[in-house]
């Protein structure tokens, strides 16, 4: 079974892109794609996982499509076969468009400014990524309901304005490419960041999110954005084996071993982030951020100065709560962590934070960090009553050990 979930979430993705495309319809797509998975189900766990699993998945889903079209139709058997011959045509021709990617081509159409942002990016992690309607709710800190009810509102519109399953023109391309990075963004962070479960990380959905970041780059290159982004989730990922323990638990930067990152991953984000210089979008600081810890020799040699002006800058762009928690703990190890505290103080409270346990888990590590770890005990437990992901439990939980232990 686990072998399956993850070809699951490997192939989903594409699937739906490439049925999308060959039937021009989003929810004939995903249903049929729905269909030849539950197939699989059925049949691999006795005749074995394809060589080709993507390929037999299209295949199957693309015959389920055709399979529903032709119930669905009221034409007389002649008409149907051309319709039927239409469609399969459609797959032959050679796409002379520059996007060589389904699921790209999917983004953008998602990113069609006829829907709004937040559905853009739930109808996106799920047609893309596969992330389920309770994964996505917990990226967008909404309820599943209305994540669910969103996400088919989307689709309809879709389909009632006949909105294409295109990348449009390169003169609307700028329009929508914000939209855009933040979907390929969402996919990353809920590998690398795994929301809720069992798993830190998701490895499939972080290498996902490398990948279409990469291809964005191929198909804008000067698109300044599109290389911070890769900047960032290179950069990011470099880490990704050394985030975990051997028990499963997450560590913190300042323990991770440095010497296992990755440095070929390394180099490839320093060189998006010399591509990106010059861009206005919210990832270039972040993706200094992060090459600032990539390229610091140890945790005691991090330039702190630098990453408080990167978040100065990240804050003037989006004005996020979280961007200035995380900036108090930076503010912490430059000017001390009484005024680190000092600074949480100012956003502790800002209302866009309530779902979260950012704030309680940054004010226990100050509070710990300055020695007052009674204090630091009580919003230990606060950010464990507040946190879904597995792993991130167990590292609080140590914490809190440490600190009774302490005593």
């Amino acid at each position: 079974m686990t072998n399956l979930d993850g070809v699951f979430r490997r192939e989903w993705g594409p699937a739906v892109a490439a049925l999308a495309r060959w039937s021009g319809d989003i929810t004939v797509a995903e249903d049929a794609v729905q269909e030849a998975f539950t197939q699989a189900l059925r049949t691999w766990p006795n005749d074995g996982v394809p060589d080709n699993a993507g390929g037999w998945i299209v295949t199957v889903a693309r015959n389920r499509a055709l399979d529903r079209l032709r119930r669905e139709s009221v034409r007389p058997g002649k008409e149907l076969a051309a319709v039927a011959d239409d469609i399969l045509a459609r797959n032959d021709h050679a796409d002379v468009h520059p996007v060589r990617d389904d699921e790209l081509r999917m983004m953008f159409t998602c990113a069609h400014p006829a829907l709004d942002p937040t559905s853009q990016l739930a109808l996106t992690l799920r047609l893309i990524s596969g992330l389920t309607v309770a994964e996505i709710a917990r990226t967008l800190l909404q309820s599943e309901a209305a994540v669910g009810q969103r996400i088919t509102r989307a689709k309809n519109k879709i389909r009632h304005a006949n909105i294409p399953l295109r990348v449009p023109p390169a003169e609307l391309l700028p329009e929508r490419t914000p939209n855009v990075l933040a979907c390929i963004y969402s996919v990353f962070t809920e590998g690398y960041w795994s929301t809720a479960g069992p798993s830190a990380i998701r490895d499939e959905l972080c290498d996902e999110g490398v990948r279409l970041a990469g291809e964005l780059c191929s198909l804008m290159p000067d698109e300044r954005d599109a290389h911070a982004l890769a900047a960032l989730v290179l950069l990011h990922d470099s880490r990704r084996q050394t985030r975990v323990d051997a028990g499963g638990a997450l560590v913190p930067l300042d323990e991770q071993d440095r010497n296992r990152w990755d440095r070929s991953r390394i180099a490839r984000g320093l060189d998006q982030l010399a591509q990106a210089a010059g861009a206005t979008g919210p990832y270039l600081p972040q993706a200094v951020i992060a090459a600032l810890h990539a390229t610091a020799p140890s945790w005691d040699q991090t330039d702190w100065s630098a990453i408080c002006m990167a978040y100065d800058r990240l804050i003037e762009i989006t004005d996020s709560p979280v961007a200035r928690a995380n900036r108090a703990l930076a503010l912490g190890f430059r000017d001390g962590f009484p005024a680190g505290l000092a600074a949480l103080d100012e956003v502790a409270d800002d209302p866009r934070l309530a779902r979260s346990n950012t704030a309680a888990s940054i004010r226990a590590d100050l509070l710990r960090r300055a020695g007052r770890r009674d204090e630091a005990l009580e919003w230990y437990r606060t950010a464990l009553d507040r946190n879904g992901s597995g792993p991130a439990r167990r590292f609080l939980r140590r914490r809190l050990a440490e600190c009774i232990g302490h005593d």
